[in-house]
């Protein structure tokens, strides 16, 4: 069988090459091709060229790219034709992978499978019946999504997310980290302001006024902040007059990062996929964010949710707090964090039943992904 598979970001790199692994696991002889990072290249792919040309993301970093990106995608649909594949995988990356599968199916009727599943739960609906002109099949993350992919006219199966597959840290690992950095047995807090630069100068001035607000009430309270790839001086310049001896953790070391999450009690995080890593290693937390003006007003209108945070959706519950936009203030978000400090019983139950409802203890996503490609084949 021949696959050829897309990726374009570090994050579905992972998904790659964890499906890529489940494909030779249940199909004998299975050949691969197409665009890939790190991860593909150690199950079997030689990338069309590096996918680090596809890892951008804002209109002023694409801008001065597109005439690139867009022979990019031609050169990447020409190539995936002339292989002949019985199945073409796209995954994430929609604005480079479905402008691929809208070429490709202008001239063929091959199979094109989308893993990730756009949030048309939470805004932009019409995405969906945009996407089933050139999608056959959906893999999807979360367990709610597939009515919506149906409604649409596209098959799609609920695969698992990946977070179920992450190694955590022992708990010999957390008291370690504990020891190393002198925490004891005072609470610790987790801080992620995000991942990005404009994310961190928005809210950092914020966390680190809610924190300030919380060692004033607990002045044994430490703080350790994993740094993303990316923002690492920036992050040292807005904590150095945060409370609690920000612990910084370098976005290379994911140990350490791994054995933070699990010694921490309780986090405070920007809104992301970083709840689901919150939940699997079973650290309350509290989400807040903000946008710019103009970024508000048109998010605010478009969401159609009243919580963003996956661990309150795919749980059906509401326990862990949100202040997003005009409620990002460090005088809401500190008794929040000062509550699940004292109690976060109602949290810990929300995150074992997220964990579950995401494939925990069941066959690994790669694995799942593969069953549902072979189908669709």
């Amino acid at each position: 069988m021949r696959v050829f598979v897309i990726a374009g970001e570090p994050s579905g790199d992972r998904l790659g090459a964890a499906l890529m692994a489940g494909l030779k696991e249940l199909s004998a002889g299975v050949e691969f091709a197409g665009v890939g990072g790190t991860g593909m290249a150690g199950e079997g792919l030689v990338s069309q060229f590096p996918m680090s040309e596809l890892s951008i993301m804002g209109i002023a970093e694409v801008a001065p790219k597109y005439f690139h990106l867009k022979r990019r995608i031609r050169e990447v649909a020409e190539a995936a034709l002339a292989w002949k594949p019985d199945v073409i995988v796209t995954i994430d990356s929609p604005d480079f992978c479905l402008r691929v599968a809208k070429l490709v199916k202008a001239v063929s009727d091959v199979k094109i499978v989308h893993y990730v599943a756009p949030s048309v739960w939470a805004w932009r609906p019409g995405r969906a019946k945009k996407m089933a002109k050139v999608i056959d099949h959906v893999l999807a993350l979360l367990p709610f999504e597939p009515p919506y992919m149906e409604a649409a006219g596209m098959g799609c199966d609920f695969v698992g997310h990946p977070v179920v597959a992450e190694p955590l840290a022992q708990a010999d690992e957390a008291q370690a980290f504990r020891a190393a950095h002198a925490v004891g047995e005072a609470p610790l807090i987790l801080a992620l302001p995000g991942s990005r630069k404009g994310e961190v100068s928005r809210l950092a001035e914020t966390f680190g006024t809610a924190l300030r607000q919380v060692v004033a009430q607990r002045p044994e309270a430490r703080v350790v902040v994993p740094v993303a790839q990316g923002v690492t001086e920036l992050v040292g310049q807005v904590t150095a007059d945060w409370p609690g001896a920000p612990i910084l953790i370098a976005a290379d070391d994911l140990e350490a990062k791994r054995a933070a999450f699990g010694a921490a009690d309780v986090a405070l995080a920007a809104s992301g996929t970083v709840s689901l890593e919150l939940a699997a290693n079973g650290t309350p937390m509290v989400i807040a964010y903000d946008l710019a003006w103009i970024s508000r007003q048109i998010i605010a209108r478009a969401v159609k949710l009243d919580t963003v945070t996956l661990v309150n959706l795919v749980s059906e519950t509401r326990v862990v707090p949100e202040f997003l936009l005009d409620k990002c203030r460090a005088e809401l978000i500190a008794p929040a964090l000062l509550a699940q400090l004292d109690d976060p019983s109602a949290q810990r139950a929300a995150m074992e039943l997220t964990m579950v409802r995401l494939g925990r203890g069941g066959e690994a996503p790669g694995l799942r992904a593969a069953r549902a490609v072979l189908n669709v084949v």
